[in-house]
């Protein structure tokens, strides 16, 4: 089989509505780093995974179709759960070029924005070539909307992320917003604003955070 090439890879990905959110050169060869596109909640409910009732849907859907891109384009697949000890994801996706730490802390994408988040990777053993990456968007937000959204002022990457604080509004009434639309630092940045997540799926992985 020849080996793939960038656009190669970004094909077979879109095909299960995973986007290449970012490609970094290690070791001689590339990890290509994979995260739902916009349309990949309406495909996701209507998994087997999603219908079986058995924990842990997404990661088995991730290992499942993951494993068989790995397969089908010569790849090792890679994932950020199943640790300890965990791979390196936040470094590989800082060192790709398009991701960022946000004011806020959280990372930044310069298309997702703050609603990025990686169901897994692709390791080919050879250099592919990746395209140009650019600056992060938060140099250009004069307003960092991010840094006054949260209700309890739980986030900051200078002080860390206050996780108790964060729980403890989750608790309450008022909380009942970020559990149902997702975190709302993360929503009210720009750039999220444009990629089109579906506030289903961010108040699936909020249920699974908050337990």
């Amino acid at each position: 089989m020849n080996a793939p090439d960038y656009d190669d890879i970004v094909r077979a990905a879109a095909g299960h509505c995973l986007d290449v959110m970012g490609g970094v050169h290690e070791d001689d060869g590339t990890v290509i780093l994979l995260g739902p596109s916009p349309g990949f909640w309406p495909m996701m409910i209507a998994t087997p995974e999603m219908q079986d009732g058995a924990p842990d849907p997404i990661d088995r859907w991730s290992r499942r179709v993951i494993g068989d891109l790995a397969l089908a384009l010569g790849a090792e697949a890679l994932f950020p759960f199943g640790g300890p000890p965990y791979l390196p994801f936040l470094r590989w996706a800082v060192e790709s070029g398009r991701a960022w730490q946000s004011p806020a802390g959280m990372l930044v994408h310069d298309v997702a924005g703050m609603m990025v988040s990686y169901r897994g990777a692709l390791r080919f053993s050879q250099k592919i070539v990746l395209p140009a990456t650019g600056r992060s968007p938060c140099e250009t937000c004069a307003d960092q909307p991010c840094m006054t959204a949260c209700p309890v002022d739980a986030l900051s990457a200078a002080r860390g992320y206050d996780v108790a604080a964060c729980h403890g509004f989750l608790n309450t009434q008022a909380g009942r917003d970020c559990l149902s639309e997702g975190c709302k630092a993360r929503r009210v940045c720009p750039v999220s604003q444009t990629f089109g997540r579906d506030p289903e799926q961010s108040a699936f992985h909020m249920t699974y955070f908050h337990r």
